[in-house]
């Protein structure tokens, strides 16, 4: 799990960057265009890919592959 969470968290930070090289790349007129394009699609990718995290946390959760620790209930 740790493994996935890491690649995930690499993925994340990838499409962050592909978006903001979207950004700053110079252009002309008609380049501004595919330009902003990319720059969707990429961060689209990020937030797709955040949520797929996400869920894929909640359900190995549920099955038991993972546990919370952190501050004990009823202390």
């Amino acid at each position: 799990m740790t493994i996935l969470v890491a690649i995930a968290f690499l993925a994340i930070l990838a499409s962050l960057g592909a978006a903001l090289f979207f950004m700053l790349r110079g252009g002309q007129a008609q380049t501004q265009r595919n330009k902003s394009h990319g720059m969707a699609r990429a961060l689209a990718l990020r937030v797709g890919i955040s949520i797929l995290l996400f869920i894929c946390i909640l359900l190995a959760w549920k099955l038991g592959y993972i546990h919370p620790t952190g501050i004990p209930q009823g202390s």
